[in-house]
This record gives C-alpha cells, structure tokens and sequence, in this order.
C-alpha cells in the first residue's frame, strides 16, 4: 500500500539522501517531511497551543499549577493528540494494507509499504519531540522517559533501512493505552482525584495497559524474535516467493549483529519499562482507592 500522506519535498528529500546513503537509511529520505511535520505539530502543541487554550479553558486548575506541572500537562496534551491519532492509524493500516498482510519471513525482515512506512515515521517523529523535551527537562521527567524516548527513537530510526518495517505498526498498538493514562492525570490536577470517574478510568487503564502493552507486546516480541532467529540462520540457498515491489529497498538482505543487538537492546528495554510501569499503575490506583485501616 502506497503512503496515503502528501510526498516528498524534493529539495528536502536531495538535503537528507546523501547522510542517508552513508547511514543505510535507504527509505528516511521518503518519509522524513512526516518526521519533521509531526515533531513541528507536537511542539507546537506542546509549547504555544496547550498553555493559552489551558488558561482559558481551565483558568482555575491550570493557572494554579506549579512550573513542573505545568510542563507535565502540556506534555499530555501533546501526548493525548499523538496517541489517539497513532492508535486509529496504526490499526487501520495493518486491516487494510495487503501487501503488509502477506508478507513472508524475508518481506517481514527487510520489505517495506508506503502504508507502514507513514506509521513508522509518524511515530519516529513524536519520539524525536519526546526526546528534545526530555533533555531539555530532564530534572522533571527523569532518566526513565529519557531512557523510553532514546530506546524508541533509535528502534524506530534503525527501520528505515529498512527493517522491520512490517512490525512498526504491531509495536504503535501499545499507546492504546495512553490517552487512558492522560486522562487520569488530568483527573488529578482538575481535583477529581478519588471519584467514581477515575475509578472507571484507572480500571480501563490497567485492563488495556496489561492486554495491549504486556500480553499483546509479549505475543508480538515472541513473533519478531522469531523472525530475527530464523533470519540469522537462513541459508543462502534458502528462496522465498517474494514481492519484487514491498523488497526494492531491501535487495542485500543484511542484518549485522549489531543491529541486532542495538534494536533488541532497544526493544528490551522498553519491555522492562512496560513492567516498571504497569506496578507503579497499580500502586498508584491502589493509593487513590483502596482503603488502609489504620490502627489506633
């Protein structure tokens, strides 16, 4: 399936193809206007739309909050947009994208769709606003998220040789779990902290957090593990019927060992973030809800 999003700007795509060339980024000069459109839109939401339309909307609860805090909301806004919109594109195009649907071993490794390659830039772009904020702030937002930020930018990049670039909207299904994590922050900071709505919220945030980020990220890192293991020991005179059109941009086949080892680096450590995560979502639920009875 062809990238339904605007093409490429010529004189960018030539700026960016020799750099790329070095790189083995074969596909980035494709899709890096979508990289930079969306880490232009995110930052704008983050830095010039969230605090005046905060303030006049909310001029009682956001006026009120201190420096960090506020950052913190502006970062779920932005994140509130990127998450909702990631998490009905990147569905939509694992139903309808054929070619992505019937791709083999070596088309799941190394083959590539315009389709795919719009979620995997949209993604890459929110994850390179993600990361310029968390330098910047790293006092407030800790060496966790920067950590988070660095692990996905580096993944999502490495795919634009391209490889694995049938996985990059599998991977996109965890943020079905964020606008839920947003809103409950929200619920905090507009004093709703304890109501039946973050009740049913929080719930809502656990169930899809665990089904979406630990089962359904357990299934897929099973799959792409898989394929890596059998990609490594494929031999030579191994053929596979496959699409000329989704392997133009993967002809040598190559998968060193150190992309490997930085891609599944990168992927584990978001995986052992994913757990840290969901305890501290059940710690936090459990603070706002349940009831300690306290001992005379």
């Amino acid at each position: 399936m062809l990238d339904p999003f605007l093409p490429p700007i010529p004189w960018l795509k030539a700026l960016v193809q020799p750099v790329c060339d070095v790189l083995s980024l074969h596909t980035l000069p494709l899709h890096i206007h979508e990289i930079l459109y969306a880490c232009t839109l995110y930052h704008f939401i983050f830095a010039y739309l969230a605090p005046p339309l905060s303030s006049l909307l909310l001029p009682n609860s956001y006026t009120k909050l201190s420096y960090e805090s506020k950052l913190r909301w502006n970062m779920h806004c932005a994140s509130m947009v990127q998450s909702v919109a990631i998490s009905i594109l990147a569905p939509l195009v694992m139903m309808i994208d054929k070619e992505r649907k019937g791709m083999n071993l070596e088309e799941r490794m190394w083959g590539y769709t315009g389709a795919a390659g719009l979620v995997q830039a949209l993604a890459t772009g929110w994850f390179l606003f993600d990361l310029i904020v968390m330098i910047r702030y790293l006092d407030v937002f800790g060496l966790s998220m920067l950590a988070h930020a660095s692990s996905c930018l580096l993944t999502y990049t490495l795919g634009f040789r391209p490889i694995f670039n049938h996985y990059g909207c599998v991977f996109m299904l965890y943020e079905l779990s964020t606008p839920f994590l947003n809103i409950h922050w929200f619920f905090d900071k507009l004093g709703m902290t304890g109501t039946k709505a973050q009740l049913y919220n929080g719930l809502t945030l656990l169930v899809v957090f665990f089904s979406c980020r630990l089962v359904w990220g357990a299934y897929s890192s099973f799959n792409i593990y898989r394929d890596v293991w059998n990609a490594l020991n494929l031999s030579n005179s191994a053929k596979f019927e496959t699409n000329s059109e989704l392997m133009r941009f993967g002809h040598d086949r190559s998968l060193p060992m150190w992309l490997v080892v930085l891609y599944m680096g990168g992927h584990v450590t978001l995986q052992v973030l994913n757990v840290f995560w969901f305890g501290k979502m059940i710690a936090a639920v459990r603070k706002r809800f349940v009831k300690v009875d306290k001992k005379a």
